[in-house]
């Protein structure tokens, strides 16, 4: 079996994309990973021996340069993720049996059409049940569309919702469709998600309630213990020197000029409560710069490797760093920015596993509160008993799925 797996986003995208490659491969098929040729996710994929295929942009200089919540420069975007799709992707999946691709809605939509246009299986693969429509949920919103905020119908927002995704990618979508001997679609959303959409998401985490739409549940993917590198020898030699530390780190999440405000009160908040403190730098480049010996800054560390050696996780709420917490049994707090991120608090929050960070602008006073409770060792109990119920299998269901089905 060949199999393309096409992702584009920051490490929440393609980690999980690694991780189906590496059970994949396990099962004796050939993969390749189209993915941005981001040095971080060229190595990531390297050290899973999977071979990679660069598709489209850079990501990290498109989050650090773009104002958050800004649709300046989208049509450009989405027009190179569609061309990258339409390119190299299709280049990739040249007799493949099975086309898997997430991202943003250009990148899934081209995918589709890449599929289709070569006769072989495509599965959207979604990380975050926010995207999927559904009447217990309204829809996450759109770049420079935001919903109304009149209306309180789910269902009506996400009508509306198919009718601005059209809007913005439909004609762009059409006009590559039409080149490549394609017919337009007329619902760009359903097309992308078709009637079974994959779920990578644990489901005590993120539960699913029933719903018209056939969700695939597959739970969270993640790489095997094998495919995990050691911890680096001063983050290490760090962690021996004393007790467990929090650990801060904001992932991909756009901070602009907030970002040394924020890493500051962190670390002023971690102290209050008589904590050590390890620095993640993210892609806001983080670093508190004052030269205590009870804060190490590190660039970008496995989680697996690390979460379980900490005595909690302040993060910003991505899916990914929240099954990789949760997968320790780290407690959580979540100072959600954008996106599906207050989501991920929400669930954090409601599990008892954590806190969610209220949307006040963090202070070190903030941060103390929300951190103190997390610290509990009712909450560690809590975190590690949710520990023992997270699934481990995801990518090998996933894999197992694909095997089976790859030629219908």
């Amino acid at each position: 079996m060949r199999v393309v797996l096409s992702a584009y986003g920051a490490r929440g995208s393609v980690e999980p994309m690694a991780a189906l490659a590496v059970r994949l491969r396990e099962r004796g098929a050939q993969v390749r990973v189209c993915a941005p040729p981001d040095e971080e996710f060229t190595e990531l994929l390297a050290a899973c021996g999977v071979p990679s295929v660069p598709a489209g942009a850079p990501v990290r200089p498109l989050v650090t340069t773009v104002e958050p919540g800004s649709a300046a420069g989208l049509a450009q975007r989405a027009a190179d993720l569609l061309g990258a799709q339409f390119g190299p992707v299709a280049e990739a999946a040249e007799g493949c049996d099975v086309l898997v691709a997430t991202g943003p809605l250009p990148v899934t939509a081209a995918a589709r059409s890449m599929a289709d246009r070569l006769g072989v299986r495509y599965v959207y693969a979604t990380h975050t049940p926010v995207v999927l429509p559904a009447p217990h949920q309204p829809p996450p919103g759109r770049r420079g569309r935001p919903l109304p905020p009149d209306v309180r119908d789910n269902a009506e927002l996400w009508d509306l919702d198919a009718r601005l995704a059209n809007d913005m990618f439909g004609a762009m979508l059409g006009a590559f469709r039409d080149s490549a001997g394609l017919p337009p679609v007329d619902d760009v959303r359903g097309y992308a998600f078709t009637d079974r959409p994959w779920l990578a998401a644990d489901p005590v985490l993120s539960p699913w309630p029933p719903t018209g739409l056939g969700v695939v549940r597959t739970g969270a993917w993640f790489r095997p213990c094998a495919a995990v590198r050691p911890l680096p020898p001063e983050v290490a030699a760090f962690l021996e020197a004393g007790p467990p530390p929090v650990y801060v780190g904001f992932g991909s999440t756009p901070l602009g000029t907030a970002a040394h405000g924020i890493v500051r009160a962190a670390v002023e908040a971690v102290r209050t409560q008589g904590r050590r403190v390890i620095v993640a730098r993210g892609w806001a480049d983080l670093d508190p710069a004052d030269g205590g010996d009870d804060c190490l800054t590190v660039g970008e560390t496995d989680h697996q490797a690390l979460f379980a050696r900490v005595a909690a996780v302040m993060h910003h709420g991505g899916a990914g760093t929240t099954a990789a917490a949760a997968r320790a049994g780290a407690p959580q707090v979540v100072v959600a920015r954008s996106g599906d991120q207050p989501y991920w608090a929400g669930r954090v929050a409601a599990l008892g596993i954590g806190t969610a960070h209220d949307d006040q602008e963090p202070t070190p006073a903030s941060l103390a509160a929300a951190l103190a409770p997390a610290l509990r060792p009712d909450t560690r109990a809590r975190a590690k008993a949710l520990w023992g119920t997270v699934r481990l299998d995801g990518a090998a269901k996933a894999a197992r799925l694909l095997s089976e089905t790859a030629g219908r």
